[in-house]
C-alpha cells in the first residue's frame, strides 16, 4: 500500500510539473518579444492658470499606426506616428471634436539622437528644408494646446522600426490590435506628473574692466554682451537648442576669451568696460534678463553705451540687426555702421529690422527689448528674419547640432568682435583688423566646435536645471576663466508659469495574444486539471469513491422530542 501511494505521489509531482510547463509556455506565448526603449515625455505646464501640454503620463494600451485605421478604437489605442508623417490638421480635428486617444507616440529620425552631423553645411535661408518646418509646426501645435492624453517622443531604431512595420502590416490587413485580436501593447508605468515646487533660473555675469584707476573703473562707459542660454520645446529632455541659442552662448564665450587677451595687456586695454551676461528664462518674455537689469545699480545702468544681444547666428548666411529705436538714432546708427563695416570685409550684408515697443503689451519677442524697456539702447544680432512668436524659436526638438554651421558661427563671431573693437578703440573709418585670421587673436574654430558639441548634448529648459545644474556650473567656470568678478543671480520664474515633473520614462513593448487564445489556454488547463483529478482519485481510492464524491448526500431528518 505504501509503495502504491509513493507511486501516486510521484505521478502527482510529475503531473503538476507538466502543468507548470504548459502554463509557462502559455505565458511566453502571451508576452512574447518584450522590449524596453527610452521615451521623452511632452511638456506639461500651466500659463496664467490655463493648462497646456500633455496632461497624462501613464500608458497601457494596444498600438496602431494611424488615426484612420478601420476597426481601431483610438480611445484605447496608442497611435504611433513618425514626426514627418504627423498630420497636424487631423490631430487638431480630433482634439477640437474632443475625441480621445489612448496615447500618441511620435518617432523622431535616428540622426536626431546624436544631433546629426557635427557641422552643418547649409548657408541659405531655407537650410532646414520643409521637414524641419513641418516638425516645428507640429511642435507649436503641441505646445499651445491642452492635450488630455499621454504624448511621448522616441528615436527611431531597429526595435521601433520593427514594431511600426508589424503594426502597419496588421492594420493594413484589417487586423488592428485589440483585446480580442491581440497585437502589440505599449506600457509606460508612470504616476501623474506633479507640480514643480519652484521654477528657478540662474543668471551669470562677468566683467572685463577698462583702463583707469581701480577707484574709477566702475565709472567707465560699458558695452554689455548678452546671450540667453536656456531653451524651450515640446519635450524638455530633448530641447538642446543648438542654434537657438547655443550659437549665441558660444559666441559670447569666445568673445570673452578674445577680449580677455587684449585686456590682459595694460597698454592695449581700452577705456571701456565689457559686461558679459548669460541670462536665463529667455522663452518666458526674457524674465531673467528683466530681473538681471533690475539688479543693476544706477551707475552701471547709466554707463552702458549699448547692449548687444546674440541670438541664433549659426544657421543662415544672412545677418539682421533687430532694434527698437529708429535706425537713424545716433547710437543705433553707430552700432550698425561698425557691424556693417566689419561685415563688408567678410562679404556679408547687414539688414536692420525695427520693431517698436508697445509698453502696454508685456510680450517681449527679442532680448534687446528688455533693455529698451529700461531705457538702455540695445540691439539683437541674429539670423532671424522676424521676431519669434510666444514660446517659439527657443531651441525646439528640430534645433539639433546639424542645424549649426561651424564656419558661419566662426565668421559671425569675428564680425561681432571686430565691430566691438572698432567702438572701444575708436577705429571707425579705419581699415584695421584687430582679430586677423591666423594670428594669436583669431577666433578659435576648435573652441567653437567643442562648446557647440557640449550644448547640443545638453537640454537646458530652465525650470528643470535647478540652481546649480552641471551646465550652469560649466558656464560659470568657463566665463570665470576669462572675465573677472563673475557672479550668479538666482531667482524664481514669473508666477504666471507652472511646470510639472516627469520628462523621461521607459516604454515597454509587449506582443500579446488574443482573448481567444487566453480562453483556449484556460479551457485546456481546466480539462487537464479535471482529468488529473479523476486519475488521482480512481488510482488512490477507487471508482466508487469518485462516483460518491458527486452523489448528493442523504438528508437527515431530525427526530422530535
Amino acid at each position: 500500500m505504501g509503495k502504491e501511494r509513493s507511486g501516486m505521489m510521484v505521478l502527482s509531482v510529475r503531473a503538476v510539473a507538466a502543468l507548470l510547463v504548459v502554463v509557462a509556455v502559455a505565458y511566453i506565448e502571451i508576452c512574447d518579444a518584450a522590449a524596453v526603449v527610452d521615451v521623452y515625455r511632452m511638456i506639461q505646464y500651466d500659463f496664467q492658470g490655463t493648462p497646456f501640454g500633455s496632461r497624462r503620463a501613464a500608458v497601457n494600451h494596444h498600438a496602431t499606426s494611424g488615426l484612420s485605421v478601420t476597426g481601431s478604437d483610438l480611445s484605447r489605442t496608442v497611435v504611433i506616428l513618425p514626426v514627418d508623417k504627423a498630420n497636424v490638421t487631423l490631430l487638431n480635428e480630433y482634439l477640437q471634436s474632443k475625441k480621445m486617444l489612448g496615447g500618441l507616440l511620435l518617432i523622431l529620425p535616428r540622426d536626431f539622437e546624436k544631433g546629426g552631423k557635427s557641422s552643418g553645411e547649409s548657408d541659405s535661408e531655407d537650410a532646414d528644408g520643409d521637414g524641419a518646418a513641418d516638425i516645428a509646426a507640429l511642435e507649436q501645435w503641441l505646445i499651445h494646446n491642452n492635450i488630455p492624453y499621454p504624448v511621448y517622443f522616441a528615436f527611431s531604431d531597429d526595435r521601433i522600426n520593427s514594431l511600426l512595420k508589424d503594426v502597419q502590416l496588421n492594420d493594413a490587413a484589417g487586423r488592428p490590435a485589440t483585446a480580442s485580436t491581440g497585437g502589440y501593447k505599449l506600457v509606460v508605468s508612470a504616476s501623474d506628473a506633479k507640480k514643480l515646487s519652484s521654477a528657478s533660473y540662474t543668471n551669470i555675469q562677468g566683467w572685463l574692466w577698462g583702463a583707469r584707476g581701480e577707484a574709477d573703473v566702475a565709472g567707465l562707459p560699458t558695452i554689455a554682451i548678452v546671450a540667453s542660454y536656456d531653451t524651450f520645446g515640446a519635450a524638455p529632455a530633448l530641447a538642446v537648442g543648438s542654434d537657438s541659442n547655443g550659437s549665441g552662448v558660444v559666441a559670447l564665450l569666445e568673445l570673452a576669451r578674445l577680449f580677455s587677451r587684449l585686456y590682459a595687456n595694460a597698454k592695449a586695454r581700452p577705456a571701456y568696460n565689457l559686461l558679459f551676461g548669460l541670462t536665463s528664462a529667455g522663452p518666458y518674455n526674457y524674465n531673467g534678463t528683466a530681473r538681471w537689469l533690475r539688479g543693476f545699480d544706477q551707475r552701471v545702468r547709466e554707463n552702458i553705451d549699448y547692449a548687444l544681444c546674440l541670438n541664433s547666428i549659426g544657421n543662415s548666411g544672412r545677418i539682421r540687426l533687430h532694434v527698437s529705436k529708429p535706425p537713424d538714432n545716433p547710437v543705433i546708427k553707430e552700432i550698425h555702421d561698425n557691424i556693417a563695416a566689419a561685415a563688408g570685409n567678410l562679404g556679408v550684408t547687414i539688414e536692420v529690422r525695427q520693431k517698436k515697443i508697445n509698453i502696454s503689451n508685456s510680450r517681449v519677442a527679442l532680448e534687446h527689448e528688455q533693455f529698451s524697456r529700461n531705457r538702455i539702447t540695445a540691439a539683437t544680432i541674429s539670423e532671424l528674419e522676424t521676431p519669434p512668436d510666444f514660446l517659439d524659436g527657443h531651441g525646439g526638438i528640430a534645433d539639433r547640432r546639424s542645424n549649426v554651421n561651424d564656419a558661419l558661427v566662426v565668421r559671425n563671431i569675428k564680425l561681432i568682435a571686430e565691430a566691438i573693437a572698432k567702438h572701444v578703440y575708436a577705429l571707425e573709418g579705419k581699415s584695421i583688423e584687430v582679430f586677423p585670421d591666423g594670428s594669436s587673436f583669431a577666433v578659435d574654430p576648435h573652441y567653437v566646435k567643442r562648446w557647440l558639441d557640449l550644448l547640443s548634448r545638453t537640454p537646458r529648459v530652465a525650470p528643470f536645471l535647478g540652481k546649480n545644474g552641471p551646465i550652469i556650473a560649466a558656464l560659470q567656470k568657463e566665463l570665470a576663466a576669462y572675465a573677472t568678478d563673475v557672479t550668479v543671480q538666482h531667482d524664481t520664474l514669473d508666477g504666471a508659469f507652472t511646470f510639472y515633473d516627469t520628462t523621461k520614462a521607459q516604454l515597454t513593448i509587449y506582443q500579446v495574444a488574443s482573448v481567444t487564445f487566453d480562453l483556449f489556454i484556460m479551457i485546456a488547463v481546466g480539462i487537464y486539471l479535471g482529468i488529473l483529478f479523476v486519475i488521482l482519485v480512481v488510482t488512490t481510492k477507487g471508482f466508487d469513491d469518485l462516483v460518491g464524491a458527486f452523489r448528493r448526500p442523504p438528508s437527515r431528518k431530525l427526530k422530535g422530542n
